[in-house]
């Protein structure tokens, strides 16, 4: 048997203790020979291979970040991986979660991501959550997890996730893309910092586009995933500086890493000296949001694509306006329509006429949505949301 004889220290110790550290049961033949070259660090040796085994880790999705977190856990021998995902395969996911294939469109990512895993590794017991996050649900599924890995892309579940885990004592392996940057930390209340700390509210419903809306490099995901797998795996060993009180930030574009130290806030509403947070609470309401598709509170005049196809047939006078970034403009676009970027509506909003009949569009609704609640304020009465945007214009045009 392998022995490690390296000394621990007293901080390697304490996070040691994250998961079981008495062996209940040996490596098998395969194992040994599967894991050999773990086995042969001392850092890891027999009995860290032990603690992998043992551990429970809790993967938070099964996309661009869980694919490669939830890989490199199975591969390094992590024993029980709870997977949280309601998502089916869609082709434009390919281009970076390689945990589903082509001949996986139209599957529950959890199926997908299940076979893969059993693949690499079937000495790992996949148990898949088919179910969406919420505050009723979230803390009888981490309860029973040694560490939970945070690979969602929105803001009501991140606050969730963090929330959470902190009314649980458990670590948050976090991370986040967007284009070409992206951020990685651990979140652990008993040691450190938690989310909230770093960020107490929420950005404004609208600011930060998701990876729909800006795009992420397909590779990116697969590197800030590895840093999580990473950071997770330190943990249960009980090795190295985990990310506890430090935010990583990768700049994908000039291959940079900076570091920004993070204090825990003794005022914090969750792990403050005196939290004010001691339930889960609606997420989607503190963030001021529903979901990618939710159009904001202030009813907006709606207009379906078939209406606006059947006016366009119809040689009926209305403009029509988009609201989208230049280069989803480039991709694909509504014959005749305008490109007005959501942010600049304020400032060439004198370039429309009042009286005329206008119809607005972004990709999904959302952001048209908002350019028509701004230009109604303004004094424009004849003026539609188109509803569901470029995307309904798709399915049904």
């Amino acid at each position: 048997m392998f022995m490690n004889s390296k000394e621990t220290t007293p901080k390697e110790e304490k996070m040691a203790t994250l998961t079981t550290t008495t062996p209940i049961e040996q490596l098998s033949n395969d194992e040994i020979l599967r894991y050999s070259r773990h086995l042969i660090m001392p850092e890891v040796a027999m009995e860290g291979q032990l603690k992998l085994k043992q551990a429970k880790v809790l993967c938070i999705g099964a996309g661009g970040l869980g694919t490669p977190l939830a890989l490199y856990l199975a591969a390094a021998g992590v024993g029980t991986l709870g997977i949280v995902d309601f998502d089916v395969v869609d082709f434009t996911n390919l281009q970076r979660q390689i945990i589903h294939d082509t001949d996986d469109v139209g599957r529950l990512k959890l199926d997908s991501a299940r076979d893969t895993i059993r693949d690499i590794n079937p000495n790992v017991e996949v148990i898949p959550y088919e179910t969406r996050l919420t505050s009723d649900n979230a803390l009888d599924i981490f309860r029973d997890y040694d560490i939970v890995a945070d690979g969602t892309d929105n803001f009501p579940t991140r606050y969730l996730v963090n929330d959470a885990c902190v009314l649980l004592g458990k670590p948050n392996v976090y991370g986040s893309i967007f284009r070409f940057e992206g951020q990685a930390s651990v979140f652990y209340a008993q040691e450190g910092p938690c989310y909230r700390c770093l960020y107490p509210e929420p950005p404004p419903p609208g600011l930060v586009p998701s990876c729909a809306e800006g795009g992420v490099l397909g590779v990116l995901p697969g590197i800030v995933g590895s840093l999580q797998a990473l950071e997770v795996i330190k943990l249960i060993l009980g090795k190295g500086d985990p990310l506890i009180g430090r935010l990583l930030l990768f700049d994908a574009l000039h291959l940079k890493f900076r570091e920004l130290k993070l204090r825990k806030n003794p005022e914090c509403p969750v792990c403050g000296t005196h939290p004010t947070i001691t339930k889960l609470i609606d997420y989607e309401e503190f963030c001021g949001i529903r979901g990618e598709e939710h159009v904001p509170e202030t009813k907006v005049p709606e207009i379906s694509a078939t209406e606006v196809k059947k006016m366009s047939d119809e040689s009926q006078p209305f403009v029509l306006i988009d609201v989208r970034e230049p280069h989803e403009y480039d991709i694909c676009n509504i014959p005749g329509a305008k490109l007005i970027p959501l942010g600049e509506v304020p400032k060439r909003m004198h370039e429309l006429n009042s009286a005329d009949e206008i119809v607005v569009h972004c990709r999904s609704g959302v952001r048209s949505a908002k350019a028509v609640e701004f230009l109604m304020q303004a004094g424009f009465r004849r003026i539609y949301n188109l509803k569901s945007g470029v995307l309904a214009w798709a399915r049904d045009v």
